[in-house]
């Protein structure tokens, strides 16, 4: 038997697709799910929610069904934002934690009521046209009677064993205490049941029945402070989202508790420079955008919290006097050095879907690092999220831990128009790359013109911690060695972490069609028909 080998020597390049139906995800077979819901008669609403789901089974270490989700829809008309982020056990208490200076990683404390469920429950109800359970038929095919490990998910997975050893229940996704290896086939059938309650129930089982009894009795024996009356609580929220013009278009994002007001704010901040007269991929073109979006950061992880602790109008910071103020301190010969969080590692799936009615769909859904918390619930295949690590414990600040409260987060989908009209639908996961990438996105299209697939395919740098930037191959490198001079700490950047820089889906709508574009960093797909 041949042995598939993770190894290719060879560039290869994708083209976009095109069609008047489209799906793009970071998973081929959960692309073929979505596909398949909108041939049945679905919309872009199901054909998501079966993407979705089906993630949750074929890329089990960036989400899962005890993930968090959001969502912006067009629905032909108007833009629709959900928030389905969950909130910290009503139990928890800062005092627990006030001995340590940052929150935990992995483990019960890290734990919020998973959202992401309660997402695919609301938007199938108002906005899907085929039956809630037939969304769930690919995901529970490929939990039940197994599927083949993609190239970069098994790279991915790799991690875990060492990651998760202390994790009794974690052996469900270390067959043989091994990770899968590429082109293996991995089964999940504990995960085939939990979703077949899920879809049965429309969602009670896990919010309220024997699947949030299963996660409370884990909670109970691990330490954890999760109750059934946090899960029966939870709640999703339609809401306003908020937008940023830039150089002719609008870019629309969820409001906080979620980081895509970074990405406004960069772009708020790059209108009143001079960023258009530097040529595409320059050193001043590049450091210009590092500088704005190290100013974003400041503000974004000093204000972003639960948007029932925030103490400060997000419209305030959208100000234009405020942007431009905040532009006049990038200095193009010199790195500033101001605030900014230290964004990190992460997994995180998304997807976008568009069809011919001219609905069209931004959805991201996530664990958050890796496979999340380690937390796997016992005969159920449910991995939890680690959302909690995004709470602060820094006393007085507006995203301090607390119980019942909504943890600073990062993913954030996106959507772009012009003239109230849909332009582009897309997202790009990776913890705080996400809006950096937002923005880098929104300048390949907007201002140098790229397809969808060009803009993702380019290379990209990224703010990290220690005022540190990562710089892709592809880039000249007299680009580096200027920004070098400019007294940016400018990383060498491994190949093997190019999941650190994100993975994007893009949906561009045309007059007679969309065109699709997926990441090279990622195994995705763009299909349609």
């Amino acid at each position: 038997m041949t042995t598939f080998k993770n190894q290719f020597p060879y560039t290869s390049q994708r083209m976009p697709a095109m069609a008047s139906n489209m799906v793009a995800a970071s998973q081929p077979l959960a692309v073929q799910a979505g596909l398949q819901a909108l041939r049945q008669g679905g919309n872009a609403i199901d054909a998501a929610l079966a993407t979705a789901i089906t993630l949750t089974v074929v890329e089990p270490t960036m989400n899962g069904i005890g993930s968090d989700a959001f969502c912006i829809l067009w629905d032909g008309r108007q833009l629709h934002g959900l928030n389905a982020s969950g909130r910290s056990p009503a139990a928890v208490s800062y005092d627990d934690y006030n001995h340590l200076k940052e929150m935990p990683m992995r483990g019960w404390d890290t734990v919020t009521v998973p959202g992401a469920v309660s997402a695919w429950v609301e938007l199938s109800t108002k906005f899907g046209k085929l039956p809630f359970e037939k969304l769930f038929e690919s995901a529970i095919h490929y939990a039940r009677s197994g599927f083949m490990v993609s190239p970069i998910t098994a790279r991915l997975w790799a991690f875990a064993p060492e990651e998760f050893a202390a994790f009794e229940n974690f052996s469900a996704f270390l067959p043989g205490g091994k990770a899968p290896k590429t082109g293996e086939l991995f089964k999940l059938p504990d995960q085939a049941i939990s979703l077949a309650k899920i879809a049965e129930s429309k969602g009670e089982a896990f919010y309220r029945g024997d699947l949030a009894e299963k996660i409370v009795a884990a909670s109970n024996k691990g330490g954890g402070k999760m109750s059934m009356e946090d899960l029966a609580n939870h709640r999703c929220d339609w809401v306003d989202l908020i937008s940023q013009s830039y150089h002719g278009y609008e870019l629309h994002e969820i409001p906080p508790n979620g980081q895509g007001l970074a990405a406004l704010l960069m772009l708020g901040i790059l209108e009143h420079t001079q960023f258009s007269d530097y040529a595409m991929d320059s050193a001043d073109a590049i450091h210009c955008q590092i500088e704005a979006m190290k100013l974003a950061f400041a503000d974004t992880f000093r204000y972003v919290s639960d948007p029932a602790y925030l103490d400060m109008d997000v419209a305030q910071l959208l100000e234009p006097e405020y942007l431009r103020e905040r532009a006049k301190l990038i200095d193009m010969k010199i790195a500033g050095d101001p605030v900014f969080g230290v964004p990190a590692k992460s997994g995180t799936v998304y997807l976008t879907t568009a069809d011919e009615s001219g609905m069209m769909v931004s959805f991201i859904q996530s664990n958050f690092h890796g496979f999340g918390s380690g937390i796997v619930i016992p005969e159920t295949g449910i991995s939890l999220q680690n959302r909690g690590m995004g709470f602060s414990l820094e006393v007085g600040h507006p995203n301090q831990l607390a119980g019942g409260k909504r943890p600073f987060h990062t993913i954030i989908p996106a959507f772009l128009t012009a003239n109230g009209e849909p332009v582009m639908s897309f997202g790009v996961m990776g913890g705080h790359m996400q809006a950096q990438g937002h923005a880098q996105m929104v300048i390949r299209v907007c201002d140098y013109g790229m397809n969808p697939q060009a803009a993702s395919d380019a290379p990209r740098w990224q703010v990290t911690e220690d005022k540190q930037i990562l710089l892709e191959s592809g880039l000249d490198p007299a680009v580096r060695t200027e920004l070098i001079n400019r007294g940016h700490d400018v990383l060498d950047f491994d190949h093997e972490q190019i999941f650190m820089m994100g993975g994007a889906q893009l949906i561009q709508k045309t007059a007679v069609g969309y065109i699709g574009g997926t990441d090279c960093r990622k195994d995705g797909q763009a299909a349609g028909f």
